[in-house]
């Protein structure tokens, strides 16, 4: 198994636990995604170079969540869920003036500055004048071997929200 999943797991849930075993509240995580335009793109398209989202888990008896919200406004506008199924999720936001141009992907790259190179749950397409934001949790498993859960997705004030899960 990846050494960084393991990390990433191991950390999210000893921070987790130990916060919520002390009665303060979890603390949100920089999600990075390194954006990487596509080989055959206009030179001339700007593209941003990362996104950054803001994910908050939290270990409870049983399980843990996590919730999650792109805050996307400096690139794009108009968020609205696109489409859905038990194992994803994907939002599409009209990208700004400067990026219409831009065709890339974006997969994440670091937690709170600190490498990632495991399995990236969230992606992001932008081509055609659109964004997509994809939340993804197959292959994903849990400590018990269960597909991670999409609990809840919607778009609040604006922005793509997420919460999902899993057992312990």
């Amino acid at each position: 198994m990846n050494q960084s999943f393991l990390a990433f797991w191991q950390k999210a849930l000893l921070i987790s636990s130990g916060l919520t075993l002390w009665g303060l509240p979890s603390q949100a995580e920089s999600l990075s995604l390194t954006v990487y335009p596509l080989l055959d793109s206009p030179t001339s398209a700007k593209c941003p170079k990362t996104l950054v989202i803001q994910e908050t888990g939290k270990y409870h008896e049983g399980g843990y969540t996590h919730n999650g919200q792109a805050n996307l406004s400096a690139i794009a506008t108009n968020w609205k869920k696109h489409s859905s199924d038990p194992f994803s999720v994907t939002w599409v936001g009209t990208l700004k003036p400067e990026f219409q141009k831009c065709q890339a992907s974006a997969g994440m790259t670091k937690i709170d500055k600190e490498a990632f190179d495991s399995h990236s749950y969230l992606r992001a397409r932008l081509i055609s004048g659109k964004v997509f934001l994809i939340l993804d949790m197959t292959g994903l498993r849990d400590a018990n071997n269960y597909t991670s859960t999409i609990l809840k997705s919607s778009v609040t004030q604006g922005n793509p929200t997420w919460t999902w899960g899993g057992t312990d």
